[in-house]
């Protein structure tokens, strides 16, 4: 490895928090900013993901847990997965179709905070993380980094979104155009 490998442990370590931080933020506004949860759960109404307050209740655990596990990085391709699920749904009913960069309300921010976790999961969270401190040792050890991590983060994400998607996404339908109504 080119470099020195503690150093390499503080900018996964760094690169875990300034990510699972954020996201966690995400999630305790839509529990506790403008408008709560109730104010959320229109929102996702509007954008077609229904029941909305399900979904927005699910979408700010979600991103509370899986923001929390990967700043501490406790079993880390499983929040890494939380991590795609959300974006992958927050891409395909919002920012999708606005193109890529955030400038339009595009995909891009979406995009970094799906696959840096990913790639963090592949790398494996480092010796400052739970996974280094309580979990190096146990026969999870395998799946905390490398191909199964990286396999596990992205499946399992994918995935989560997907069928979330299935099971809730229904937009309004458009009515023709040219017609009365």
């Amino acid at each position: 490895m080119i470099g020195d490998a503690t150093a390499v442990d503080a900018g996964v370590l760094i690169l875990r928090l300034l990510l699972g931080l954020t996201l966690t933020a995400h999630g305790l506004d839509k529990f506790f900013g403008k408008g709560g949860i109730r104010g959320r759960a229109a929102w996702f109404e509007s954008v077609g993901m229904r029941p909305g307050l399900l979904n927005a209740g699910a979408a700010a655990s979600l991103e509370v847990l899986a923001g929390l596990g990967l700043a501490a990085g406790v079993l880390t391709p499983l929040p890494a997965a939380g991590f795609v699920a959300l974006m992958l749904v927050a891409i395909w009913t919002v920012q999708g179709r606005k193109g890529f960069f955030v400038t339009t309300n595009g995909w891009e921010y979406n995009l970094v905070l799906a696959v840096a976790p990913v790639a963090i999961a592949t790398i494996g969270a480092g010796r400052y993380s739970g996974d280094g401190l309580l979990l190096a040792h146990t026969p999870l050890a395998p799946l905390l980094s490398g191909w199964p991590a990286l396999a596990i983060a992205a499946g399992l994400g994918v995935a989560g979104g997907l069928g979330q998607l299935a099971l809730c996404y229904r937009p309004a339908k458009k009515a023709p155009s040219g017609s009365d109504g």
